[in-house]
């Protein structure tokens, strides 16, 4: 299996528990990785016999800056469904880590993430 990865895409979102978190919105960072067989895209050099990453950015911006939810997990879930009904031709297994780097909780910590797997992913 091969696999791309997009990395440490960064968006503003509405998500969280608490209210405050809902008005004041806050980043997310994600990364996606997907299992895909990436040889005919090596042999041909043909964009249609892969993944365009732009458009998986595109999916991940559109939910993250999208409806506010309360879960971190909600999220991650809704982008690896959305990847894997989107580019389900290609697409055999889909990583997915979103990474809330400020969570309005007390300590001293670099972030909190989920990561979920779906799909077949060797």
């Amino acid at each position: 299996m091969d696999y791309i990865h997009v990395n440490e895409m960064e968006f503003y979102g509405y998500h969280g528990a608490l209210a405050e978190e809902n008005v004041l919105g806050q980043r997310f960072r994600a990364n996606v990785s997907l299992a895909i067989d990436l040889a005919e895209a090596g042999k041909t050099d043909n964009l249609l016999k892969t993944v365009n990453y732009a458009e998986v950015f595109e999916v991940c911006e559109s939910i993250i800056e999208g409806e506010p939810r309360k879960l971190i997990e909600a999220l991650a879930e809704d982008i690896a469904s959305t990847i894997l009904d989107k580019f389900s031709w290609q697409v055999k297994g889909v990583r997915v880590v979103l990474i809330k780097p400020d969570p309005p909780i007390r300590g001293h910590y670099a972030s909190v993430s989920v990561e979920i797997t779906r799909g077949k992913f060797v």
